[in-house]
């Protein structure tokens, strides 16, 4: 018994000390432009909603050329009728790839919860898909530009018609 506790520790430690030697932290914020997608098209103004985005994530190195970047973010999506006006609490896992040695291309799926407003006509969960691209200013700063579509519809089943969220996020960051 010893002996497989001690087999597993050192397994553990090892697998966690080289997993770790390639593993950063850090914080990024910044602006979004957001807007929802109806079907059938809506028969009222739909205008876009600015509004911003701040969050942490991890950033753990596959390989050389391979990231995995989950993150927990908040953001304010939906379009600019209070009606509409959607935040969320989100996880964004990004896989990044490396292009070049400052920039990097990100692709992955997002899962969000509503906050603050219930039984509104919405939906709690969003589930979106996330691309993106990260040009590195130096070894701790980044600016980043992402696109996300939604891919479930955010309104009740209730609703005569669908929406889907659609986002665009100009952030900037840093890595500890």
């Amino acid at each position: 018994m010893k002996k497989t506790l001690l087999l597993v520790l050192l397994v553990g430690f090892t697998a966690f000390y080289g997993f770790s030697q390639d593993t950063k932290y850090g914080v990024r914020a910044g602006l979004n432009i957001s807007n929802m997608d109806f079907d059938p098209d809506a028969t009222f103004s739909n205008q876009h909603r600015n509004g911003f985005m701040i969050g942490f994530f991890g950033e753990f190195g596959l390989s050389k050329s391979v990231a995995f970047a989950p993150e927990l973010q908040f953001s304010s999506e939906g379009a600019k009728t209070k009606a509409f006006r959607l935040d969320y609490i989100q996880v964004p896992a990004v896989f990044k790839f490396r292009l070049s040695e400052k920039l990097y291309l990100g692709l992955g799926p997002q899962v969000g919860v509503k906050v603050h407003e219930h039984e509104d006509g919405i939906k709690n969960f969003a589930y979106s898909g996330v691309g993106g691209i990260e040009f590195k200013l130096s070894h701790t700063l980044f600016l980043d530009a992402r696109y996300t579509y939604g891919f479930s519809n955010v309104l009740e089943d209730y609703m005569s018609f669908e929406g889907k969220n659609t986002n665009i996020q100009f952030g900037f960051g840093y890595k500890f």
